[in-house]
């Protein structure tokens, strides 16, 4: 990565967007897609934290993980598997996957779209102008004609506990970038994060306890979490819930790390990962120049555009608006807009009623979420509290997975849990969650019957294939019909 701009000019553009990551190359392309000059900002990697940092090299180091657990589930695989995993294997499959973090290539596309990249860092100087500063000092002076979007994603966030600077905590960043494996890993945080990097280091031949202050994946529906741990548990891992962490000892740069936990115990790690929740990037974007305050999240409206900046030109894309801190939401928060931004630019009309061209309707709606956990935990729309928390009147619909011919077939033994909410008012799906093995791929269904309102009548009709794990919708449906 060169030290300033790959353009030295700076000047005048109808669209500048902060951050280079997959949200704001989406929202650079859609730009650039319907005619507007465009020009992209990145301080560190082209590609962001998701490709080099959090969903491409975890996803990379997760597979074998949950691959050899698969193999395990079949007998006659099962007797294949005879020894560990090749960790440093593994790891070069991640080294691959994130390209020995050069973004060179990624560099190479925001060009081909005929956007201008300046490398630096990219603070708003005022309504529609943006500085960049090289690792050099070089500064260059930018001004939209239309918009500002900014992607600037968000950064692990750590809790003020005494000694956590001494102890050198794991963050998202050091669980997916370390090649060597410590013998015992605390990880702090029954989150995605927190559920996936315990999953991931115990698979890779690491003793990890998961302290938890309430449960596993807490936002999603409680079986998640039960048979997550249940899972954890039996792979070796020890999680205890209802503690948190209250002093960390680390004297020796060298040696291991103490956790004070407030039952009054205490731990011993090689390493300690905390996967506590996410901050905003926004501190030093300059949102003081236009009435905001540093380092908050960004309210949106539909479109995204930030509420309290006067002249519909400031968006707000992805994690820094705090809607769904996920890649693929973003990404569609992005295209969204910069549909959006086109159209003002045009003085076309901008379509933002429900479900329009230019709103992100399915930010309140149809956020589908993947946890690559052994066994996987996948949702979309409302669990059931949350349905009935906003007032709906539903029914819900539970069905062990051991139902599908599919699923027995996909693995002996299959262990698996899945639950509809049904709105009972307008009949059509106000969630669904599935966890088990393999149920990523199930979800997109899941998501197009929330998203599109499918009524259940006419649900029933899309036949799933016999013998697939997907058959679990049909005994979803015989259920929902039987009560």
């Amino acid at each position: 990565m060169s030290a300033t701009s790959d353009n030295q000019t700076g000047g005048i553009y109808d669209v500048i967007v902060l951050g280079a990551g997959p949200v704001g190359q989406n929202v650079a392309d859609h730009a650039r897609a319907a005619g507007l000059s465009v020009a992209v900002v990145e301080r560190e990697l082209v590609g962001g934290e998701c490709s080099y940092w959090a969903c491409v090299p975890s996803k990379a180091l997760l597979r074998p993980v949950i691959a050899v657990a698969d193999a395990r589930r079949v007998d006659g695989a099962r007797q294949a598997v005879t020894g560990r995993l090749d960790t440093g294997r593994v790891f070069a499959r991640r080294n691959r996957y994130v390209t020995d973090w050069d973004d060179t290539g990624q560099a190479e596309w925001v060009k081909s779209i005929g956007a201008d990249l300046f490398r630096g860092h990219g603070r708003i100087a005022g309504p529609r102008r943006v500085t960049v500063t090289g690792d050099d000092g070089a500064h260059h002076s930018l001004t939209a004609r239309h918009a500002v979007a900014i992607a600037t994603g968000s950064g692990p966030a750590l809790p003020d506990i005494p000694g956590i600077e001494e102890a050198r905590p794991w963050t998202n960043r050091h669980g997916t970038d370390s090649s060597s494996v410590p013998a015992r890993l605390v990880v702090v945080g029954g989150g995605g994060v927190g559920v996936e990097m315990a999953t991931l280091w115990q698979g890779l031949g690491s003793q990890v306890t998961l302290l938890v202050r309430r449960r596993l994946l807490p936002r999603m529906e409680s079986f998640a979490g039960e048979l997550i741990e249940r899972s954890l548990t039996e792979a070796g891992a020890e999680v205890r819930t209802g503690v948190q962490v209250t002093g960390l000892r680390r004297p020796d740069p060298a040696g291991p790390v103490t956790l004070t936990l407030d039952d009054g115990g205490e731990l011993e790690a090689d390493e300690v990962l905390f996967a506590t929740g996410r901050a905003p990037a926004t501190g030093d974007i300059g949102l003081d120049t236009v009435g905001l305050t540093p380092g908050s999240w960004l309210d949106v409206d539909t479109t995204c555009l930030v509420d309290g900046v006067d002249g519909d030109w400031l968006y707000a894309l992805g994690d820094v608006n705090h809607r769904a801190l996920l890649t693929h939401q973003g990404k569609y928060q992005a295209r969204t807009a910069g549909d959006a931004i086109a159209a003002r630019a045009a003085g076309r009309p901008v379509d933002d009623a429900p479900w329009g061209d230019h709103a992100t309707t399915a930010d309140q709606h149809a956020v589908p979420q993947v946890f690559f956990t052994d066994p996987e935990a996948a949702a979309v729309g409302l669990s059931a509290e949350q349905a009935t928390g906003a007032g709906h009147r539903v029914q819900v619909v539970d069905v062990e997975f051991d139902a599908a011919q599919g699923a027995k077939l996909y693995a002996d033994g299959y262990r698996g849990h899945a639950r509809m909410v049904v709105d009972l008012d307008r009949e059509v799906l106000l969630g669904v969650t599935f966890v088990g093995p393999g149920v990523s791929e199930l979800l997109h269904s899941a998501t197009v019957a929330v998203a599109g309102e499918v009524p259940l009548k006419r649900l029933r009709h899309a036949i799933a294939c016999f013998p697939t794990v997907s058959e679990i919708w049909l005994f979803l449906l015989a259920a929902y019909r039987r009560d």
